[in-house]
């Protein structure tokens, strides 16, 4: 795990280091991204909330997480993070960004000049029906995953280790396809982070471990190197961890550092520019030693 400029820390990288490439960079909304973390403590008095069987509970903040995601031309921030991007990845390597329909077809252009359009594979939709509704036009529910490869003749594509999802008219098929289920589309139904989940972080944008396990799981092998350089709650350094490969993770901000600490404490990864606050020294077992091995 690195803390600093992640243009800074690619640069310092050798070429053709990594197998696999996924960002989600902020998507430049013009918003205040927060998490707001709360907690529900039962108060038969002054309780604002009623739970089962009627019981009363009051709502206790016990912080708030928030990052400005504004920038004033936010092509002329990320091509050179791209370029790094595509010098980093091996040969047989793809490269994912995630973003959303604000400047997905701005980014596809970009991307297109850097990686070339022969090395467009597809364009991965990721539906979740959370949240309000717009009443002045269709409410977005989307996000937007551009897949590039290196080689569009050679990459990893591991069909067998596609999971399976259910069929949505599982009636009009032999119970014995039903049961074992259809490959995903390019387009993916999958709910978002739920909030009291134990999932849950309580850092800003994160994303489903679900989505970056069934990535890793299909576009690379146990043991490759998969890089994220805006790796906020560290989710790509989970499901990376959590398949056997290896993962590097860089943040510029000290608390997605410290996010991910606690978060991946079980893999035992090193830091770069950072130290975990109040560490403390102790024997490290074999398995220790052996989880050490899955991150930078």
């Amino acid at each position: 795990m690195h803390l600093g400029d992640n243009l800074e820390v690619l640069r310092g990288l050798p070429d053709e280091s990594f197998d696999l490439i996924y960002i989600d960079p902020p998507f430049n909304t013009g918003k205040k991204q927060s998490r707001t973390k709360m907690k529900m403590v039962r108060d038969a008095e002054g309780g604002d909330r009623t739970g089962f069987q009627g019981a009363r509970y009051r709502t206790e903040k016990l912080g708030t997480v928030a990052f400005a995601d504004t920038f004033d031309d936010f092509l002329v921030f990320i091509e050179p993070r791209l370029r790094e991007a595509a010098r980093l990845l091996k040969p047989t390597g793809s490269f994912f960004l995630h973003i959303d329909f604000r400047e997905v077809h701005y980014v596809k252009v970009l991307l297109d000049q850097i990686f070339g359009r022969t090395s467009f594979m597809n364009e991965i939709i990721w539906a979740y029906d959370y949240g309000g509704r717009s009443k002045s036009k269709w409410s977005a529910k989307h996000d937007n995953i551009l897949w590039y490869v290196a080689d569009p003749k050679r990459y990893t594509f591991d069909f067998e280790a596609m999971d399976r999802i259910p069929y949505m008219a599982p009636g009009l098929v032999g119970k014995e396809k039903a049961a074992r289920g259809k490959t995903p589309t390019d387009v993916w139904w999958h709910t978002i982070v739920p909030t009291n989940g134990r999932e849950r972080t309580g850092y800003p944008t994160q994303k489903p471990l679900g989505i970056l396990e069934r990535l890793i799981k299909v576009h690379s092998r146990e043991g490759d190197q998969v890089l994220d350089f805006f790796a906020g709650s560290g989710t790509t350094g989970e499901a990376a961890a959590k398949l056997g490969r290896s993962a590097t993770l860089i943040d510029e901000k000290p608390r997605a550092l410290e996010v991910m600490a606690e978060r991946l404490a079980w893999a035992s990864p090193r830091f770069h520019g950072w130290e975990p606050p109040e560490s403390a020294d102790s024997d490290e077992s074999s398995d220790d030693a052996s989880q050490r091995e899955l991150f930078e």
